[in-house]
């Protein structure tokens, strides 16, 4: 009687155990867990990333702690890429390169006479802090979904350049959704920024780094009066825009300029050739579930 019990048993829980165990596979896969965090910290940009004062900053710090459930509790993998050991001179070489290359492109662009800055007259800290909380809170959550989830599993599927590929186009898509956004400006942010971001994370493959280079990168425009990606905010100087959009990047701002695009590349192709040598730049492999 035991014997007929549990055959039994097993012929009716057989089937659903076989679809729970698909479906445990399916969420642990590389596209499992990336649109798993993507939905989790998407959620949380949605309600953090334009609320007053602190409120950006405990979003990104909210969506550092979902992106470690998701990779530690469903990928079940490390994640030493948001490591708190080295965070710091991580997040802050990301930024000096992010700072020299905004300061060199808006130098350029002003040099061929396409900006011409004036003091905005505003209050220096309520700008700065207003500013700083914004770029932060984008900063981290933006690098967590597109370098730390889809690079990582589209690195692990494919490999890191059809990785980096695939994450700028995303990326520059993204951005079609902003104020003033056209082709052109998609396809310059996929070039500038998500070829830079992403050989820069395989080269240190480090959250932070890029966190830090895109924060810097962000903050720098604000402070400087530039629209970031179309939008407009208070900065410490107001900017003057004359000549052609191609140079100045019109009212989308800088990152639509040629001379970001091209001075962007100039800065990946050495992040790529250090990410080749340091390994990081890895052909296609092998996936484990």
């Amino acid at each position: 009687m035991g014997t007929t019990s549990n055959a039994q048993h097993d012929a009716e829980s057989g089937p659903d155990r076989s679809h729970a165990g698909r479906g445990g596979r399916i969420v642990r896969s590389p596209i499992g867990w990336m649109l798993t965090g993507i939905v989790g910290i998407g959620l949380v940009s949605g309600l953090t990333a334009t609320g007053p004062g602190p409120v950006p900053v405990l979003g990104a710090a909210a969506a550092v702690a979902v992106y470690w459930v998701v990779m530690r509790r469903v990928a079940r993998r490390s994640t030493p890429e948001i490591a708190r050991r080295g965070a710091g001179r991580e997040a802050l070489l990301g930024g000096a390169i992010g700072l020299g290359f905004i300061l060199a492109s808006a130098l350029l662009v002003t040099a061929f006479g396409g900006y011409s800055f004036s003091w905005a007259g505003g209050g220096f800290l309520a700008v700065v802090w207003s500013a700083v909380v914004l770029q932060i809170g984008t900063a981290v959550t933006e690098e967590l979904i597109f370098r730390g989830l889809a690079l990582q599993a589209l690195d692990q599927l494919w490999g890191g350049r059809a990785a980096i590929a695939l994450t700028a186009l995303f990326f520059g898509g993204a951005h079609l959704l902003n104020p003033g956004a056209t082709a052109w400006s998609a396809l310059a942010i996929a070039v500038e920024a998500g070829v830079m971001l992403g050989a820069a994370f395989l080269w240190r493959r480090s959250i932070w780094f890029v966190a830090g280079l895109h924060f810097a990168w962000n903050t720098t425009q604000q402070l400087l009066g530039i629209p970031v990606s179309g939008h407009n905010a208070d900065g410490l100087f107001s900017v003057d825009v004359h000549g052609p959009d191609l140079l100045t990047g019109g009212g989308f701002g800088l990152e639509t300029s040629i001379v970001s695009v091209v001075i962007g590349v100039l800065i990946a192709v050495p992040m790529f050739a250090l990410a080749h040598r340091s390994g990081g730049l890895r052909p296609r492999r092998r996936v484990r579930n």
